[in-house]
């Protein structure tokens, strides 16, 4: 026994030298000789020794995605611990909750004094400190509440100014957040209302990067707007080139350009045309999906894309705009044009869709300076004449007289009665009835750019210095024989004359139209503006539209002006119509150019009284008649004006006293 216990002690030891042998390797087969895989490059081993006798795996250093040693020391709490953390956070939040409640309480007081019409100046700035040193530190947490945000509104408004620097300094890192807040986006836009011009540039440059998404944010697009509006030309232009490119968005240097049209941007920065339309239409397409189209800055980027769109890019676009979503966007002026480009160059079914989306709204477009153009282009270019007399002449024939009277509204009834006159349409509008889209012109491509380099229109106003837009005009316009007119570009196939005639006569506008001028002649004539729709339905209209249907409704109207001049002037307590600056002027005018007036008006008005009338404004008629190119009417009036000239009561111009002469 004890021999054996010997024995097994023996190999023991044995076991045991054998392992202490130093510099022992233990060599495993090479495995990687025989593998097919190649080698890969172990990374080398850390300088870790377990001690003797240990059975634990080796561990790596903590690495980046390894969990802490703190996470794993965590042992899982019990319920009872958890029902404790959790009261304890709900305790927490109660305090904060009722701290915020509490300040709000009091910055809604303040709010109530400081607000107050009848407040001195003195204890509103008192209120005004108070209320911003409650809620110095705190502002970029409080002002999405609905009570502190229009606390903090009226603080601004009333503050000094010092006031106002700080609480901008504060907001500062928080504006792009504040921008898409339901309340705090009213704080934004009064603080750029009052911004000075760093803070502003500051701002502008802080949108770097954010156009994009915030033009697709229903409320963030609003302050974008706003700060559209308040910038200068080159931080508009800083804003615009953003949407157009990504190269454009990631590098800021590129931005400071003085080319304000895409068409030039392209080229001076080597941009490739097509990588900036697809840009430009994944900027464009989720704006028109959300229906954010109130906006003047996406009325430019869309003016921009259409100058540079394809065919099936332009069509896209232009059916997604027609129907009730254009009549958001005639507003403004880039939004007029595009209104009146969707209507050149859209199909007979995308009009009336365009038309049956301003019902209701026909009132409101035709008393608007840029909507009521786009008025003006439907009557020149549609041709589904029964849908329009049905959907926008019946509406205006309720309001017909306010038409008349007004600045705006009257253009309406002028472009039927003189279509394109220079008189009536400033340039710009005449520029903006001519515009079309170069892809989607009825010439053919080559054609067209050949065209559209010779007739840029670069005198358009506003802070803009170049339009971005094309003009392409149409054959044969330089031939025609009124030099007032300008024939649009894209028309429908229908004779404009008989597009007019049935708009204007066959509707019976016309006929409404007349008889408000008799009712109301004196009105009209004394008037800035009536008394050019009456000097045009005196007359007829342009190529005598007018005649000869209502012959006998003209002869009543000249008849009710001559009644009135006829009358003395003691009769009325208003000013006499011969005696009157605007309407002494337009009856001139009516007896130089429509002889029919000029005969029933000497014989109604001024037969035997002519030297009564010999001075002041009304002198002016009574020349025009020695002035008519008519010789009838020359001859009528010449045997009681000749003793007046010789007597030196009238005096004619120069040139008619030496053509009389002879």
């Amino acid at each position: 026994m004890a021999a054996k216990n010997q024995n097994h002690q023996q190999q023991s030891d044995k076991t045991r030298k054998r392992k202490q042998v130093p510099g022992a390797k233990t060599e495993a087969p090479d495995r990687c000789a025989t593998s097919k895989k190649p080698k890969v490059l172990a990374a080398p081993k850390p300088s870790y020794h377990p001690a003797k006798g240990s059975t634990k795996p080796f561990k790596s250093p903590k690495m980046k995605f390894d969990k802490s040693e703190t996470d794993k020391e965590k042992k899982p709490m019990s319920k009872r611990e958890r029902r404790i953390n959790a009261k304890e956070l709900a305790e927490a939040r109660k305090k904060k909750r009722k701290r915020y409640y509490t300040l709000e309480h009091e910055l809604a007081s303040l709010w109530e004094k400081m607000r107050c019409r009848n407040i001195a100046k003195e204890d509103r700035s008192k209120f005004v400190t108070e209320a911003l040193q409650k809620m110095k530190g705190k502002i970029p947490e409080i002002v999405g509440s609905h009570i502190s945000s229009r606390v903090l509104q009226t603080c601004v408004k009333y503050c000094s100014q010092a006031e106002r620097d700080a609480v901008f300094e504060e907001l500062q890192p928080h504006f792009l957040t504040l921008a898409c807040n339901t309340y705090a986006v009213h704080l934004v836009k009064k603080m750029l209302d009052n911004a000075s011009k760093k803070q502003l540039a500051g701002f502008i440059s802080s949108l770097h990067g954010h156009v994009a998404s915030l033009l697709r944010h229903m409320v963030g697009s609003v302050v974008l707007q706003h700060a559209y509006d308040s910038a200068n030309a080159t931080q508009k232009q800083e804003l615009l080139l953003e949407l157009y490119s990504t190269e454009l968005q990631l590098f800021k240097d590129l931005v400071s350009m003085k080319e304000s049209r895409l068409v030039d941007v392209i080229p001076k920065l080597g941009l490739q045309k097509g990588s900036v339309l697809r840009h430009m239409t994944k900027v464009i397409q989720p704006i028109l999906e959300k229906g954010i189209v109130d906006h003047s800055i996406i009325h430019r980027v869309l003016i921009e894309y259409f100058s540079i769109a394809d065919q099936s890019s332009a069509t896209d676009v232009i059916q997604q705009l027609t129907g009730p979503l254009l009549v958001r966007m005639i507003h403004t002026k880039d939004g007029s044009r595009i209104a009146m480009l969707c209507v050149k160059h859209g199909s007979a079914k995308e009009r009336k869709k365009i038309i049956k989306g301003m019902k209701d709204h026909i009132a409101k477009i035709a008393h608007d300076q840029y909507g009521s153009m786009v008025l003006v282009c439907i009557f020149s270019v549609v041709d589904d004449t029964k849908q329009i007399t049905k959907a926008i002449i019946r509406e205006l024939q309720k309001i017909l007289k306010e038409l008349v009277l007004d600045k705006i509204g009257r253009r309406l009834l002028l472009q039927l009665l003189h279509p394109n006159c220079s008189r009536y349409l400033s340039p710009d509008d005449l520029s903006s009835l001519n515009l079309s889209i170069p892809s989607l012109s009825a010439k053919g491509e080559s054609e067209a750019s050949s065209e559209v380099k010779s007739s840029k229109v670069d005198e358009f106003s506003g802070e803009e210095a170049k339009d971005d837009t094309k003009v392409t005009v149409a054959e044969g316009n330089t031939n025609t024989s009124s030099s007032d007119n300008i024939q649009l570009v894209e028309g429908g196939k229908k004779d404009p004359f008989l597009r007019r005639q049935e708009l204007l006569v066959n509707s019976g506008l016309a006929e409404g139209l007349i008889d408000i001028c008799i009712e109301s002649a004196g009105e009209l004539l004394r008037s800035n503006f009536g008394k050019e729709v009456i000097y045009e339905v005196a007359t007829g209209g342009f190529d005598g539209i007018l005649r000869p249907t209502l012959d006998d409704k003209l002869n009543s109207l000249h008849k009710a002006i001559a009644t009135l001049a006829a009358n003395s002037s003691e009769e009325s307590e208003e000013e006499h119509v011969l005696n009157n600056f605007h309407s002494s002027r337009t009856i001139r005018k009516l007896v130089l150019d429509c002889p029919t007036f000029a005969r029933t008006f000497w014989k109604k008005a001024l037969k035997g009284k002519s030297k009564l009338w010999a001075q002041g404004h009304s002198s002016k008629v009574i020349c025009a008649f020695l002035e008519s190119s008519d010789s009838k009417v020359r001859e009528l009036a010449k045997e009681e004006l000749q003793p007046l000239i010789d007597g030196g009561i009238i005096k004619l111009p120069e040139t008619k006293q030496s053509a009389n002469e002879s």
